[in-house]
This record gives C-alpha cells, structure tokens and sequence, in this order.
C-alpha cells in the first residue's frame, strides 16, 4: 500500500485567496511554562486543501454536518478527459477542466471532484450536490485511469460552507 498526500502544509502567513482571511497561528502553550504544548488556528473555511460544501456557492445547497461522508471518501480516479469517466467514483482532474465537462461529469453521478477545475464548474458542481476539493497537490503523483482509495474527510462544522483537509489517495488498495 502506498499513500500519497494531496494536501498543502498550513502555515502562518501562507498565500490565501484574496479577500479571505489570512491565516495565523500561534503558541499559546508552551512546555516550558505550562507542560503542554496549545496554538491559537485563525484562518478561513476555504484554506488550503479544502473541500467545499453544497452551501459555499449555493444558498439552498446542504452543509458540511449535514453531508452524508460518502461524498468525502471513497473510489477515485485521476483523470486528463471527459470522455472516458467512470460511473459513480470519485474525480479527480490532473488537468485543466472547465464549464464544458459539466455534462460529461454530471452523466457519470461522482460524490466528488478534485483537481484543477474553474470555478464555473466548481459552482455547478456544488448546485448539483456534488462537493469539491480545491488546492489539490502532487497531482502528478497520482497514476493515471487506475482507482485508488480517496479520503479528504472535512471538519465537523455546524453549518460549514467548507473546511481544510487533510487529502490522501491511498494506492493498491482497492
């Protein structure tokens, strides 16, 4: 079994989409004064790795704690075109893909997609109860139209439009 993480390192100061909060963390606790080690995490839903709920881009749409969690884990597949896309599997696009695969991708009914896809299809996606994952890394890493195992299980947020993950493909275990 192999893992790959997909996930981008949080840290203070990091490059943030403009307009949203920066992000800032700082020790709190520390073992020298008080035994335990504590940070103080500021930063936005939509930092790094993320997944985006149903209600980012769509005000009917559900929130993080009231999404079943199969739409966070599951089968995968890296894919570079729509025209061959499995039915029922995770997505996740090592290229470019924009509002033209819409169809394409609908047809194929994912829990998710991933991977570098415009924001037009981002919101299209989330209106047809699809969640996305935004800031993807190592795509390259990932083989080509073979399934692996896909987790990017979000926090637990009450009414969360979104929040950090930790992504992983899990290789030969499928």
């Amino acid at each position: 079994m192999k893992i790959i993480d997909l996930s981008l390192t949080i840290y203070n100061g990091m490059q943030t989409f403009p307009g949203d909060p920066e992000v800032c963390i700082n020790v709190v606790h520390n073992y020298q004064e008080h035994t335990w080690q504590l940070r103080n995490l500021s930063f936005g839903s939509h930092t790094g790795t993320h997944v985006d709920a149903f209600s980012h881009m769509d005000p009917q749409g559900g929130t993080l704690d009231q999404i079943s969690l199969e739409h966070f884990f599951g089968r995968a597949v890296a894919v570079e075109r729509i025209d061959v896309l499995p039915v029922l599997t995770g997505l996740i696009f090592i290229k470019d893909i924009g509002i033209e695969a819409l169809n394409a991708i609908l047809s194929a009914k994912p829990p998710f997609v991933g991977g570098l896809i415009s924001q037009k299809l981002e919101r299209k996606l989330l209106e047809n109860k699809i969640v996305t994952y935004t800031n993807l890394t190592n795509l390259e890493l990932l083989p080509v139209n073979k399934e692996f195992l896909f987790s990017g299980l979000p926090l637990k947020i009450k009414d969360g439009d979104g929040s950090p993950v930790r992504a992983v493909a899990i290789l030969d275990s499928i």
